[in-house]
Formats: C-alpha cells, sequence, structure tokens
C-alpha cells in the first residue's frame, strides 16, 4: 500500500511558485461529503501558498471528468488557459463490475490529457472499496488526498514552467 510518509510528496520544493498560476479544480456530485472535504483540502494548500486563482466545475461522475477538462481547456481563451486541473471524484466499489469500468475510463482519460494537453491534469480521484477507506483519505491514516492533489499541481506547474 502507499503510503506519503515514505516519499517527498509533501515538501514543496518546487523552486520559485508561479503565484499568478490558475487551476481548474473539476469535481463530480457523486460522494458529495468525501469530494467536497477533498476540494477544501486543495484550496487550504492553494491559499498557503499564496495561490488565489482556482475555479471550481461541476460534472456529474467520474465519467465525465476527461470531456469537462478538455472542454474547459479549448473553450478557454489564449490569455485565461489554465496551469493545470485536478481532476476530483470518489468511485466506490458496488456490486456490479461498473466500478472497474468507470475506473478505467477515467484513469484512461486522464492519462490521455496529460499527454494531449500542455498543462498537467492531476489524478484526485479515490478509487476505493468503501467509504470507510475514503473517510481515510480526506484527512485520516492514509493522509489527506485533496491536499496531496494541489501539491502535486503546484509542483508540475513550477516543472513544467521550468521546461518551457
Amino acid at each position: 500500500m502507499a503510503d506519503v510518509n515514505n516519499s517527498n510528496l509533501l515538501q514543496l520544493n518546487t523552486g520559485i511558485l508561479k503565484k499568478d498560476a490558475c487551476v481548474v479544480l473539476v469535481k463530480t456530485e457523486w460522494n458529495a461529503t468525501i469530494v467536497d472535504e477533498m476540494e477544501n483540502g486543495a484550496r487550504r494548500v492553494f491559499a498557503a501558498n499564496g495561490i488565489d486563482n482556482i475555479i471550481t466545475k461541476v460534472v456529474p461522475g467520474s465519467f465525465e471528468l476527461p470531456f469537462a477538462i478538455k472542454k474547459i481547456w479549448d473553450n478557454a481563451g489564449l490569455g485565461q488557459r489554465p496551469d493545470a486541473f485536478i481532476a476530483i471524484g470518489t468511485v466506490i466499489r458496488g456490486d456490479t463490475p461498473h466500478f472497474d469500468y468507470v475506473c478505467k475510463a477515467v484513469t484512461d482519460g486522464v492519462v490521455n490529457l496529460n499527454l494531449t494537453l500542455p498543462v498537467p491534469v492531476i489524478f484526485g480521484v479515490l478509487t476505493v472499496d468503501n467509504e470507510q477507506q475514503a473517510l481515510e483519505r480526506i484527512g485520516g491514516k492514509h493522509g489527506h488526498k485533496g491536499e496531496e492533489a494541489a501539491i502535486t499541481a503546484l509542483k508540475m506547474i513550477g516543472l513544467n514552467v521550468s521546461l518551457d
């Protein structure tokens, strides 16, 4: 099992942060209590680092996340394009294979976006067996995945700027 304590993820060492960065959070309506706390965690990290241009868009479910991100990118004007996206959702296993199809589709969609868009798309989608596992990932024993997604976005924005 991945343990954030065995990594350097929480060390924000991106060099000079892009203070005027724009980040778009695209979140789902499903599992709103968990998803809303993931958004709150991400916003706390951005606020602590002086990033205040955060936009939230809402989609029905995780399957729709890649479409919305691509559409937002395509419709943004040249001077208004985001520096990063975070896909936020929670898919909880049920009694049917639906879980497997949704998880694969959203994962493949985010990978595809990362290979085609010139800005990072952070995977902030929990794929868990039950609600307890999700709760453990929004401030419980497995850290806070919303905060981790925001830190990852900041690091990737820094990397992207340094490579341009």
